[in-house]
């Protein structure tokens, strides 16, 4: 993992990336990877880069506060194979500062850097105990404000609806 890969045409600056190699059991019938490969690639470098910033799931249970999936949008742009060289993305690209986050994913394959995924959380601070929306405490805007990038400049196309 490292915090930037600038040969690839990322669709937002400061880039957090992962490589990632589809193995056996990754693949489905269809003999490509599975899309929930890529919902657990996603989550597994959203992981990283929050522990990168400093927030590990071990403060989420100490503040009693987690950042949680309101929404999840992924788009399958193209399939990939068993055994090809993948590099994963996430920027954090919007936050009210109080109660909401997005998290923004890019999946491309290095061979011929295309574009394999894109996806979208809009995620909301939750009180861990009880499940209900709550206010990010100060250690969350310290970590996760600092990070957020600013999409308004991106090359990224909206997702079609």
């Amino acid at each position: 993992m490292h915090s930037e890969s600038t040969d690839m045409p990322w669709d937002y600056p400061q880039a957090f990336t992962m490589k990632r190699t589809p193995a056996v059991n990754d693949i489905d019938g269809l003999n490509h990877t599975n899309n929930a490969v890529y919902v657990q690639w996603c989550e597994a470098i959203g992981w990283a880069h929050s522990e990168q910033l400093g927030l590990r799931l071990s403060d989420y249970q100490r503040l009693n506060r987690a950042m949680a999936i309101r929404r999840a949008e992924y788009d399958y742009i193209l399939p990939t194979l068993l055994d090809e060289a993948l590099t994963l993305a996430t920027w954090l690209t919007a936050s009210d500062g109080k109660l909401t986050m997005e998290r923004r994913f890019q999946l491309i394959r290095d061979s011929d850097q295309a574009v394999i995924l894109r996806g979208r959380w809009d995620l909301v601070c939750i009180e861990v105990s009880s499940g209900k929306a709550r206010r990010m405490p100060a250690e969350f805007c310290d970590a996760y404000l600092s990070a957020v990038i600013d999409s308004t400049s991106s090359a990224a196309p909206e997702p079609v609806n």
